[in-house]
């Protein structure tokens, strides 16, 4: 089954130990999801500094996860550093918020958490 996120990436950082990997995934579910909803609020609250902070804190676990979503939040970070409207990201911020859904629950009956 195609999973959006990459297990060997997980396998290799945890040294293909399983416990130690459900430990990481759950750390990963408990700490995303907020961080995920704190950067959209602070997105639509057009608080860039706030935004550019949990996009980039989030940035090395979705690329340890090898979640094909660093480009949007390589974009995401670029936007706060402009005067461009939140349009001009909101299919990026769809693309994040709706790929890491998508995970989270695949982490969750991978790892029967």
């Amino acid at each position: 089954m195609n999973r959006h996120y990459s297990i060997d990436s997980l396998k290799e950082m945890a040294g293909d130990d399983r416990d130690f990997m459900a430990i990481v995934a759950k750390t990963f579910l408990d700490e995303i999801p907020p961080d995920l909803a704190a950067m959209g609020e602070a997105i639509k609250n057009n608080n860039r500094e706030l935004a550019y902070q949990f996009a980039h804190k989030m940035k090395p676990n979705l690329e340890m996860f090898g979640i094909d979503v660093v480009k949007d939040i390589t974009a995401i970070e670029n936007w706060t550093r402009t005067l461009k409207n939140v349009s001009t990201i909101s299919s990026n911020v769809e693309h994040v918020t709706s790929t890491v859904g998508k995970v989270l629950t695949e982490l969750k009956e991978d790892f029967d958490l």
